[in-house]
């Protein structure tokens, strides 16, 4: 018998690859934290001799989930300005709430605090836009979690940077001295916004992410409002032909929201391989619009599911915004067709890995990938009987039932226990900012 690490035994292994199949009484092999094999269970048993056993009888296994848009720190932000548009609950709530708290221990709690709700929802990866990215991408190694850590970029001085050069410099010193060396870790440049980024950083960002081949991540066309001021203002032009025309687009680019699209714009994401991260719950939250994900998809381009920041949102489930992104897809397009269930579990999978250049590495379960997968119960009331266990998976489950998380084959939860965290610390910690942010 082979000599192996871990073999988990599901009652359904959803790969995700190939699209919409699930494997019953199959095994999933991991050594050094890949697999190695997946096989039917019972000559799993007879051909491997395992160091760990999963056994998980009642359980869907499938990739962790890849949370493709969030503010991590901002969980300390949870409910602070709720029901507001955009702009005002940006201008008059969250900048001046930022301008008086944030610090870079403000961040590694606020990450702390992600992290923990992130991996008790089934995500491992998270693709993330803030302030302080080496507090970021220093408490992600931590824990364990995958992420990619967000070069932050913006025109105006906030805590972490004075101006656009000193955030490209310090952006640059964080992935040289600490994204790099840490094998979880990927870096992104994240110029925030067309409208508070001006035009001479972004082809500076251009030119460093074609140089060191990294994406471009951005919130784009969130609201109407953007794009009417972009076409009242001495440009005159909508931010994505702006863009455009700086050579920022390309699949490369990730572009966040993108709810105000014209036909021709669909057809130009999908012609120029564009990524957008779909954030459904936040973008309705803050009645900013809605994404019209199944043209995008139909036109070629790349769409993955994030959940924002829980400021905006208010939760960083992965689970629930999948669902949304699907009921909310069917009832825009009149079509109960569009984003079936296999489609919305992939944007929260493949398409992820997609988008941040790790399809190689995550986002299925296959042979030779690394070992990031969640486990799922299903023998609650609410996802009993199962039918269709992809189905179930997409418009069921919730993320009370992830009982399982592992990266790399290293287990962050098991059995709904934390491994990595100090959840009473992080709360704690918690408590005190909660006290500090309203009474400033």
């Amino acid at each position: 018998m082979q000599s192996i690490d871990l073999l988990v035994f599901p009652k359904w292994l959803v790969p995700i690859e190939p699209e919409g199949v699930a494997l019953v009484e199959h095994a999933m092999a991991i050594r050094d934290g890949r697999i190695v094999d997946i096989l039917p269970a019972a000559f799993a048993r007879q051909t491997y001799n395992a160091r760990d056993t999963l056994e998980l009888p009642e359980h869907a296994v499938m990739p962790g989930l890849i949370n493709g848009h969030t503010h991590s720190a901002m969980a300390l932000m949870r409910g602070l300005a709720d029901d507001l548009p955009l702009m005002d609950w940006l201008g008059n709530h969250i900048w001046p709430a930022e301008a008086a708290v944030v610090s870079r221990a403000f961040c590694v709690d606020g990450v702390r605090l992600a992290c923990a709700e992130m991996i008790r929802g089934g995500t491992t990866c998270f693709n993330d836009m803030y302030f302080f990215p080496d507090a970021t991408a220093e408490v992600a190694a931590a824990v364990g979690m995958r992420a990619t850590i967000g070069l932050l970029l913006i025109d105006f001085p906030t805590a972490w940077a004075a101006d656009a050069d000193e955030y490209i410099r310090k952006g640059l010193d964080v992935y040289e001295h600490q994204i790099r060396r840490q094998p979880l870790l990927r870096a992104a440049f994240a110029p925030h916004a067309p409208y508070t980024v001006s035009d001479a950083p972004l082809l500076k960002i251009r030119a460093l992410a074609t140089e060191m081949g990294l994406p471009i991540h951005m919130h784009v066309h969130e609201t109407a409002d953007e794009v009417d001021q972009a076409l009242a203002s001495p440009d005159g032009r909508r931010p994505l032909a702006r863009l455009a025309a700086l050579d920022l687009l390309g699949p490369d680019f990730i572009a966040v929201h993108m709810t105000q699209l014209s036909d021709e714009e669909i057809a130009e994401c999908g012609r120029l391989g564009l990524t957008i991260a779909h954030c459904p719950e936040s973008n309705l939250k803050l009645a900013s619009g809605i994404a019209p994900i199944a043209r995008l998809i139909a036109a070629g381009a790349n769409v993955m599911v994030g959940t924002d920041g829980a400021a905006s949102n208010n939760d960083l489930d992965m689970l629930a915004e999948l669902r949304t992104a699907a009921l909310l897809a069917k009832g825009s397009s009149g079509d109960p067709r569009a984003v079936p269930a296999a489609t919305a579990l992939k944007l929260a999978t493949l398409n992820g890995a997609k988008a941040l250049g790790l399809d190689a590495e995550i986002g299925s379960l296959t042979i030779g990938k690394s070992a990031d997968f969640i486990a799922i119960d299903l023998s609650h009331a609410s996802t009993t009987p199962v039918y269709d266990v992809v189905s179930t998976l997409a418009y069921a489950v919730g993320r009370d039932q992830v009982s399982d998380v592992f990266v790399a084959g290293r287990a962050l939860m098991r059995n709904r226990q934390l491994l990595t965290l100090d959840e009473p610390a992080i709360l704690a910690k918690a408590a005190e900012w909660r006290e500090r942010i309203a009474n400033r």
